[in-house]
């Protein structure tokens, strides 16, 4: 299997003050075991970009809980009172970014574009620190790409060589981080052959994809 590492064995490569994109929707399609192997090694001071950071317990909760957990790059944290709470101490930097605007950062900073060009957020905090570019009269605000050290994904399926799949609403961000992280890291729910999986129906390719994690 490609790449194949334990979770434990994954948690260890990836070091304190690690940037790490995750992906997952209030915790669908979100590598729990990945995630649970970060809190037993303890990890300390990562950034994590993601949609959200879930629910106390569950997916990137479990990681904001923990205190491994310095800041935060996220559209929304309102589910996750333990984020609020840490927050306002000043204990997590929170940077919120418009759902939208997010995931567009990341997919150009996996694309190697040099940003995105949006009107999300002119006239608003949002704004603030910004270059606004105007594009035939309209005025738009440049958003940089995004990337990171680490793409954790949380697959449906994996072939042995790392093609993957994703379940419904599990497709989520998963398909766009996989591009933007140096080093990616997925684990499947199930795990298949390599021809088992039709090719049409693949969303990450293999090539994509450093490392599976290991069943149990």
């Amino acid at each position: 299997m490609k790449g194949a590492l334990k979770p434990e064995a994954a948690a260890e490569r990836i070091p304190d003050g690690a940037s790490l994109l995750i992906g997952g929707f209030m915790g669908v399609g979100t590598p729990e075991r990945m995630i649970d192997a970060l809190v037993a090694r303890q990890a300390r001071d990562l950034t994590v970009i993601a949609n959200d950071t879930a629910n106390p317990g569950r997916g990137i909760g479990k990681l904001i809980t923990a205190g491994a957990v310095r800041r935060v790059v996220t559209s929304h944290i309102g589910l996750n009172p333990e984020t609020q709470a840490k927050m306002l101490t000043g204990e997590i930097v929170v940077e919120l970014v418009p759902q939208g605007t997010l995931i567009e950062r990341i997919r150009s900073g996996g694309a190697g574009l040099g940003g995105v060009l949006t009107p999300t957020g002119l006239g608003t905090e949002v704004e603030e620190g910004k270059r606004v570019i105007e594009v035939e009269g309209k005025r738009f605000l440049l958003e940089l790409p995004i990337t990171a050290d680490f793409a954790l994904i949380g697959a449906h399926q994996a072939d042995y060589i790392g093609n993957l799949t994703y379940s419904l609403t599990a497709h989520n961000f998963n398909p766009i981080i996989a591009l933007a992280g140096r080093v990616v890291i997925a684990e499947a729910e199930h795990y298949l052959p390599v021809g088992a999986i039709p090719p049409d129906a693949v969303k990450t390719p293999g090539v994509l994809v450093d490392h599976l994690l290991m069943r149990g």
